[in-house]
């Protein structure tokens, strides 16, 4: 490091800060810096830039690293209330627990919060790095914080985010669909059928789509069925879904919320001997559904694994190759579809 010091003409201080892309240096030094260390073979030792940073930390008063969970959702309560979030935010506990790191809770639709007051409470409190949970309405987030995440690691759950794009963990939602399909098929059924929220495929890149026109490609072309695209807010949604399922006949539904059940029996069929239900997103609320459970908790661990990793090697700033974790599902049988003699 004394070497590149020298040859920069720079301090070694300066030499490690840009190493590390701290946010202290300008730009264009930091790059400067970097292409001459690059060019001398200078590299640092992570197992060595890991430990001085944790001797530096424990220099300092309240010592203790923390990450800071921040709510993305419109819903004050939704790491509480809502129907899949609160799993995400108990895997980010659990592991940054595990990781020595404890969490603290913020909301980032607080009326007058911005994003200078979030920096401020985040260094006051300790808070290295964010990792961000229950992004639904949207995938672009305020442009007033973006300050928040060019000073601090962070880290996405459940979405990819645009403008800026940032690393994110989240189900692997084409393989999700195609493994749903799969067991359809051994349960015997030929006509699957999708019904999917439009906002929420789109939501995902059009990921569920994608994996179930895929997982399709086995089957005879008649049978190879559209799927049904709604809109939550839409009072014709479920006669719309009637017409679209005496058109299309499907022998199985594939959806994300429980309540297709209600417009299938109301139409006098039977559930599963006249079709089957299979959930995209199981939930133990529901243990008698077939379907696949997506382990929000698992995605939860593995953000809070991925912004850690960012804060040991030194990361700020947006990434100009964000990183992306896609974790698995697995299937739950269920009495929705099993049932069935095939």
């Amino acid at each position: 490091m004394n070497d590149v010091a020298r040859a920069a003409g720079v301090s070694k201080n300066t030499v490690s800060l840009a190493l590390r892309h701290s946010p202290q240096i300008p730009v264009k030094t930091r790059e400067r810096i970097l292409r001459l260390a690059r060019r001398m073979g200078y590299s640092l030792n992570p197992t060595v830039a890991c430990l001085m940073a944790e001797l530096r930390r424990s220099r300092q008063p309240g010592s203790q690293a923390g990450l800071a969970l921040v709510n993305a959702n419109l819903d004050r309560r939704a790491f509480r209330e809502h129907p899949t979030i609160p799993s995400y935010v108990s895997g980010c506990r659990r592991r940054a627990s595990e990781l020595g790191y404890f969490t603290d809770d913020f909301w980032l639709h607080e009326p007058g919060l911005s994003g200078a007051a979030l920096v401020r409470r985040l260094r006051a409190r300790n808070l290295r790095g964010i990792v961000l949970v229950g992004l639904m309405h949207d995938n672009r987030l305020p442009d007033d914080f973006r300050a928040v995440w060019e000073q601090f690691p962070t880290v996405v759950t459940g979405v990819r985010t645009q403008n800026p794009a940032l690393p994110f963990a989240a189900s692997d939602h084409h393989m999700l669909l195609r493994g749903a399909v799969e067991e359809c098929l051994r349960a015997g059924r030929r006509r699957p059928g999708l019904v999917i929220d439009r906002h929420i495929d789109r939501l995902v890149e059009g990921r569920f789509r994608a994996g179930f026109a895929a997982a399709q490609g086995v089957l005879r072309v008649a049978d190879r069925l559209p799927p049904f695209l709604f809109v939550a807010d839409d009072a014709q949604r479920w006669t719309k879904f009637r017409e679209w399922f005496t058109r299309r006949r499907p022998d199985v539904l594939l959806s994300l919320y429980h309540d297709v059940e209600g417009p299938v029996r109301t139409m006098g069929l039977r559930v599963p001997e006249d079709v089957g239900l299979v959930q995209l997103e199981w939930r133990p609320d529901h243990p008698h559904w077939a379907g696949m459970d997506q382990h929000n908790d698992i995605t939860g661990e593995a953000a809070v694994e991925m912004v850690t990793s960012m804060i040991q090697n030194g990361y700020h700033g947006v990434p100009a190759f964000p990183r992306a974790t896609f974790i698995g599902s697995t299937w739950r049988p269920g009495a929705t579809l099993d049932a069935v003699s095939v």
